[in-house]
């Protein structure tokens, strides 16, 4: 005779206190009508029944949560959105730093003929010195501000009472800050070596760390992750050609000694290796070619990856420090909100001022020059400093998760060599162009750079450190050149009908005026030189009453460039618009003549 409850009907859908219970109740009248009969509210039936179905809620509730968590889209616990953001790569960044530029001024001596300032007493403020805004939030110079460099405007500040003769200059420079200060954190004593030591840093408003040492002297570098053992580092162009545009040569080479940074949600800390002193006798410059192929002893070669942030042979992930002491210096947020309105950072708190030729100086004045240093931000400083927040943190992890920290995409290419540390030089404008006749995945990047506000060839020096930088970056089967993008100089004539009454000398200025501001931006490499915003610009300005003609025509002097390029050839049918090429750059060089209009 079959068991009637052979076949259990058992909703697996219940899953709340409520429907839990209820077939619980269903489950006792069908399968045990003459042994449980209590279903009073009060009795010890009702007890059981209450306390299973409690356990049974508890039970989802946990199984829910657990699997909420398991997913990026779905994890609500902000921990856990970071650890899936290091599953991915990405790399929390934690509390933000905000960027902007500083004017400095410095009263300066006048000469002994008082026919300008003592460069001899043009101070030079170092980077890491801080300046408060009025809301006492810290800003640090991140490069040294150099008051004899001959960009600096020079005025006229005091003069003789008796003679009129100046006294004093005022010379007014500009660097950039980012917000915060530097701070240094002693880890005194570590003590015998341990795996992946540990060290965590004080509050959660780190923003950046900047060095690293121990009291043997030795430094610790950043990386992305232990297993990198190559950083890119600067050494200083000595070739007066080239070392404006490209004040440093990048080089690739191996770190020994290194670590990264992990930050959560309230602390940052530092994570060494576990490598011992073994690997220091390998070379300090990257040989690439030592590891690209590896044999052994066998009589074939495996397809293996490269990494080019990998180039030593080692498991390590670096020599940890042990019975030392480790010096951290890194810089932190002074302010919850680190914003600046423009004109509010008015305070130099710690100048770190130095002269060349101090030894040939009088004392007293260049305390007086010191003293008389002076800053304020002619532009807002804004940013988000912020830490990002749960919604922002699942945007920025798939983000990461797409790029994976390679170039693969033409943007990809494009952000990489636009954002290259500026120590390394930086190129004004630049175009990625796949060469589809190339059966070597080849990739042109034509570049540019600028130069007084005029659009210059890239040097040498600097294309090469573009080119290095990419090699770290760049899928390993496709080829780069770094090009030179050509600069086509344009003059733009116009004419338009102005309203009547008005004073047409004023109305030819406000026009002139409004394109010089057009084209105050440069454009970029492949980019039309558009027609119909020349159009629009001109019959914006309030006392036109109509732009009757636009012309385009090339610059050519010795003050241009010699590039050959037709013009009407290169415009649209519709005249709309001027091609350019993939590889040309258009500039109006000069706005104050090459801007040439009539008014009716």
């Amino acid at each position: 005779m079959s068991n009637k409850r052979d076949n259990i009907d058992i909703n697996y859908l219940s899953k709340d206190f409520q429907s839990i219970k209820d077939d619980l109740l269903r489950y006792a009248k069908r399968y045990y009508p003459d042994t449980f009969k209590d279903f009073s509210t009060a009795g010890f039936g009702a007890l059981m029944l209450d306390a299973v179905s409690y356990t049974g809620d508890m039970l989802s509730f946990y199984l829910d949560y657990q699997a909420n968590e398991s997913f990026l889209s779905t994890a609500i616990e902000y921990e856990n959105v970071l650890k899936h953001g290091q599953t991915v790569g990405y790399k929390h960044q934690g509390a933000r730093a905000t960027h902007g530029i500083v004017t400095l001024y410095a009263l300066i001596p006048a000469n002994s003929n008082a026919s300008g300032p003592d460069m001899n007493y043009a101070p030079i403020m170092k980077a890491g010195s801080t300046l408060s805004s009025t809301a006492a939030a810290l800003f640090t110079l991140t490069s040294d501000v150099n008051f004899a460099s001959s960009e600096n405007e020079i005025v006229v500040a005091k003069t003789d009472s008796g003679t009129g003769e100046p006294t004093y200059y005022a010379v007014r420079a500009a660097g950039q800050v980012v917000s915060g200060e530097n701070r240094v954190k002693d880890f005194k004593n570590l003590g015998d070596f341990v795996k992946f030591r540990k060290l965590t840093l004080p509050g959660n408003n780190v923003t950046e760390i900047i060095s690293v040492t121990d009291s043997d002297g030795n430094q610790y570098f950043e990386v992305e992750h232990l297993s990198q053992n190559t950083i890119f580092t600067s050494i200083v162009n000595n070739d007066t050609t080239t070392n404006t545009t490209a004040p440093t040569v990048i080089k690739p080479i191996i770190v020994p000694r290194r670590f990264v940074v992990k930050r959560d949600r309230f602390a940052t800390n530092i994570m060494f290796g576990y490598g011992s002193d073994s690997e220091l006798k390998s070379a300090s410059m990257v040989e690439p070619r030592d590891v690209v192929m590896d044999l052994h002893s066998k009589t074939y070669v495996t397809d293996k990856a490269f990494d080019p942030s990998n180039l030593v042979k080692s498991d390590k992930f670096g020599i940890a420090p042990a019975n030392t002491n480790i010096r951290v210096i890194y810089r932190a947020n002074t302010s919850q909100n680190s914003n600046a309105a423009a004109n509010t950072i008015t305070s130099v708190v710690g100048a770190n001022v130095e002269f060349p030729s101090r030894t040939s100086l009088v004392t007293s004045t260049m305390a007086a020059v010191r003293a008389s240093i002076e800053a304020t931000n002619d532009s807002p400083i804004q940013g988000d400093v912020s830490a990002p927040n749960i919604n922002d943190l699942r945007e920025l992890i798939s983000g990461a998760h797409s790029a994976q920290n390679r170039a693969v995409t033409m943007e990809d290419y494009k952000s990489l060599v636009l954002t290259m540390p500026p120590r390394f030089g930086g190129v004004k404008r630049c175009s990625i162009i796949r060469d589809i006749d190339s059966n070597l995945r080849n990739i042109n990047i034509y570049v540019i750079s600028e130069v007084n506000g005029y659009l210059q060839t890239t040097n040498e020096v600097l294309k090469q450190n573009i080119k290095t930088w990419l090699n770290s970056k760049r899928v390993i089967n496709d080829s780069v050149d770094i090009l030179d993008a050509k600069v086509v100089n344009l003059k733009v004539k116009f004419e338009v009908v102005a309203v009547s009454g008005v004073n047409t000398t004023q109305v030819l200025d406000a026009c002139t005026r409004r394109l010089r501001q057009l084209f105050s931006s440069k454009l970029d490499v492949g980019e039309a030189f558009n027609i119909t915003n020349i159009y629009a610009a001109l019959n914006s300005v309030p006392q036109v009453a109509d732009a009757t003609w636009v012309k385009i025509e090339k610059a050519s002097g010795t003050s241009y460039s010699s590039i050959n390029f037709n013009v009407k050839n290169r415009t649209s049918p519709d005249g709309r618009f001027v091609r350019a090429p993939k590889n040309v750059v258009f500039e109006v060089k000069y706005p104050n003549t090459d801007i040439i209009g009539t008014v009716k």
